[in-house]
């Protein structure tokens, strides 16, 4: 089987509009949270998010283009654009044949659904826009980035709640390691900030009034966030024989499912999770140096979570370094597992691990090493990046600093 490395990697998200300005916000510690400005929250009992500011299609887009694609297809497409261009990849007609393009989406295009609801229900209008289901599949991101690129090879997305890109970074590592494709386009994609699905998040009552404060015993609950990551994969050995700059490799992948509740968080379906991608890596859990957590600062989640890393890691537990990047840039739903990936290899790259931020308080219940607040100069070889979604669906990655 081959070895497969990260060589590009793209972003749009509330920390920035490329992958430098998203590291170094990572780096400072700096949350891209705020008051939620695209959308009218009057009647929404939150107020905040971790939002891309002042976005408009038009550096990116023409009109025309920017009709067929919803906001959330318009980020996966920002992103790709600056991952392929970041590995450098030459495109040749049996390269576009053979290319995969593998996404993450959650809920798809919603702002699109949410206007022709509007158009239907609230306005009484018999007709909405001619695009609105092309607009709105989960499939939109993964569709344009292929015909961006011309690749002809599969292209699909996963939508697994929370986990969906990391399910979808992980098919997509599988396929490079095992000969199916020499190169993935992989990640997420989600724009989730339109009146319905916020009111629908509204009611769940697992989002915070103020901000994200992942493990701080002073936690609130989550904040939602949007934006995309992409990353280009492919093997090593292709990598280093065109002289590609490598972010980190990617030796590991496991999945599980908690079959037990929709929404509550299970400890054994997580833990289930994280040995299987140990397996996979075929390293030990003392190896690991770093984990970047779900995270999400739910009450639930975050004992789970320690739970779970306690229970695969034991002793070692006490020397692992663990944070939440989500108190940085949100919980982006299906999106959510791309930028903590890229989150992961960059810091992996650089050797600076990023924060929890927003923290105040220790809980006794969330007692792990959380890098609080500020940055951590620190080399590891191995990272996870863990994902744990609505469902109990569940996708571990495991990262390698590169040689």
């Amino acid at each position: 089987m081959r070895r497969v490395v990260i060589t590009g990697a793209g972003t749009i998200s509330a920390l920035g509009r490329n992958a430098a300005e998203f590291a170094e916000s990572l780096r400072q510690g700096r949350p891209g949270i705020g008051a939620i400005e695209s959308c009218d929250m009057v009647d929404i009992r939150f107020r905040n998010g971790a939002e891309v500011k002042n976005y408009n299609h038009q550096p990116y887009f023409e009109d025309r283009r920017a009709d067929f694609m919803d906001r959330f297809a318009q980020f996966a497409v920002i992103a790709a654009r600056e991952a392929v261009q970041d590995a450098g990849v030459e495109w040749t007609p049996e390269l576009r044949e053979t290319a995969a393009v593998i996404t993450g989406s959650c809920v798809g295009g919603q702002s699109t659904e949410d206007i022709g609801f509007v158009e239907v229900y609230k306005k009484g209008h018999n007709r909405v826009h001619p695009l609105t289901i092309p607009k709105t599949m989960a499939n939109a991101g993964a569709s344009h980035i292929s015909m961006e690129f011309g690749i002809t090879g599969p292209s699909y997305t996963i939508s697994t709640a929370c986990s969906s890109a990391g399910h979808a970074i992980g098919q997509a590592f599988w396929m490079v390691r095992s000969g199916a494709t020499d190169l993935v386009l992989t990640g997420g994609s989600e724009a989730p900030f339109s009146f319905g699905i916020l009111k629908a998040w509204e009611a769940m009552r697992v989002v915070s009034p103020e901000t994200c404060r992942p493990f701080s015993k002073d936690r609130k609950g989550m904040i939602l966030g949007e934006g995309s990551a992409m990353l280009v994969l492919e093997p090593l050995e292709a990598a280093e024989a065109r002289g590609a700059r490598i972010y980190a490799e990617i030796v590991g992948f496991g999945m599980s499912a908690d079959a037990c509740h929709i929404t509550q968080p299970s400890a054994e379906g997580a833990a289930r999770a994280m040995r299987a991608a140990l397996r996979d890596a075929q390293i030990d859990g003392e190896q690991v140096g770093y984990i970047n957590a779900h995270g999400t600062a739910t009450l639930a989640n975050d004992p789970t979570e320690t739970s779970a890393i306690r229970s695969v890691f034991g002793g070692h537990a006490q020397r692992l370094a663990v944070s939440s990047t989500k108190s940085m840039h949100g919980h982006a739903l299906g999106a959510a597992a791309a930028l903590e990936c890229l989150a992961t290899a960059t810091a992996l790259r650089d050797g600076v691990l990023p924060p929890t931020a927003n923290y105040r308080e220790p809980d006794p219940d969330c007692d792990l090493d959380v890098i609080p607040n500020q940055a951590r100069c620190r080399q590891v070889e191995y990272a996870l990046s863990n994902s744990f979604a609505f469902g109990g669906l569940n996708a571990v990655l495991v990262l390698r600093a590169a040689r």
